[in-house]
């Protein structure tokens, strides 16, 4: 049924109302304040109460010439007052204006949830770059987030012989394989509690005992480097798989957030230097690792000495390989 171009639904009395309801949507509700079964501010109250129905606007009308009826209505979160017999040149005024305040209700919210759904968003980006404390004390208003750590591991990986496999592969096919290997590094991070803090062209830097202190940073960050080899062997496929040198230090370490635009977690100090170091005067397929770590470890690993290395700016250290 039409009446000015509005589709118009009865209801006979109060429940006969409530099962409309449920039934379909609307966007206004002419209610009478004498009905059957419950009275109009009843079914007001009902319908104010729940989350689904209490932003549809809802016109009272009744023969009630009474204060009280009409500040009873307004409290209970009518949105007009009508009494009978109304002018329905009046009448149409209201409706049309609280379908106006309807439409605009339902525009606020769409906004809101659109407002809602690029903060989830946002915050699951800023999520898959940097550490949840970090996300945490940003959020807080931290503006310089800074941190002295005195024990923490470095773990380095690099590809080894990339650029003669990189000058024979299509760009596409290159960045393919790189995003397969260093987004299986990430999800064996994540299981093993470790800190990815980024990629340096073909190389993968981890970090464990940052930003949260952990007793077992050590074991951490070789299972870490124990599994990213035996995945890569088990995956491996003809004469241009990837192959990796892994070189993990321990020591103290600064950590901070850098930048604006693009938020970055990084890692400075001698530590970070020298497992730089140590993966690049590493061996292919193998974990090397300082004599500092070996000290930090817990659990028992195999380990092989290897002959004192000579590291540039550090001196002489003894090393370990960690054996398969």
């Amino acid at each position: 049924q039409l009446h000015d171009g509005h589709q118009v639904v009865t209801a006979e009395s109060g429940l006969s109302a409530l099962t409309r309801l449920a039934e379909y949507e609307f966007d206004l509700v002419l209610l009478d304040i004498l009905m059957p079964d419950m009275n109009g501010i009843e079914v007001l109250s009902r319908l104010k109460a729940e989350r689904w129905w209490r932003h549809i606007p809802v016109i009272m009308i009744s023969g009630l010439n009474e204060v009280d009826a009409v500040v009873r209505c307004i409290e209970a979160g009518a949105d007009d007052y009508l009494l009978k017999p109304f002018n329905p040149v009046l009448l149409r005024a209201r409706i049309n204006s609280s379908l106006e305040k309807k439409r605009w209700r339902d525009r606020e919210h769409q906004y809101l949830q659109r407002i809602e759904a690029e903060k989830r968003r946002a915050d699951s980006l800023l999520h898959a770059v940097l550490p949840g404390q970090i996300v945490a004390r940003l959020q807080g208003g931290e503006e310089i987030i800074a941190d002295r750590f005195e024990e923490v591991t470095i773990l380095f990986a690099d590809i080894v012989g990339f650029s003669p496999i990189a000058a024979k592969l299509p760009a596409s096919d290159l960045i393919k394989r790189l995003d397969r290997m260093f987004s299986m590094f990430d999800a064996l991070a994540e299981k093993h509690s470790v800190e990815k803090i980024k990629t340096i062209g073909d190389a993968y830097m981890a970090a464990c005992g940052l930003p949260d202190p952990a007793a077992d940073h050590a074991d951490r960050t070789v299972a870490l480097g124990k599994s990213m080899l035996d995945s890569l062997r088990l995956f491996a496929s003809g004469s241009d798989s990837f192959r990796v040198r892994i070189g993990v230090h321990t020591g103290p370490v600064i950590a901070g957030l850098i930048g604006r635009h693009r938020f970055v977690y990084d890692v400075w100090g001698e530590t970070v230097n020298i497992a730089s170091r140590l993966e690049s005067q590493g061996v292919a397929d193998r974990m090397q690792i300082s004599e500092a770590t070996r000290r930090a470890l817990h659990a028992s690993w195999e380990l092989e000495p290897r002959c004192t290395v000579e590291l540039r700016g550090v001196g002489t250290m003894e090393t370990y390989l960690v054996r398969h």
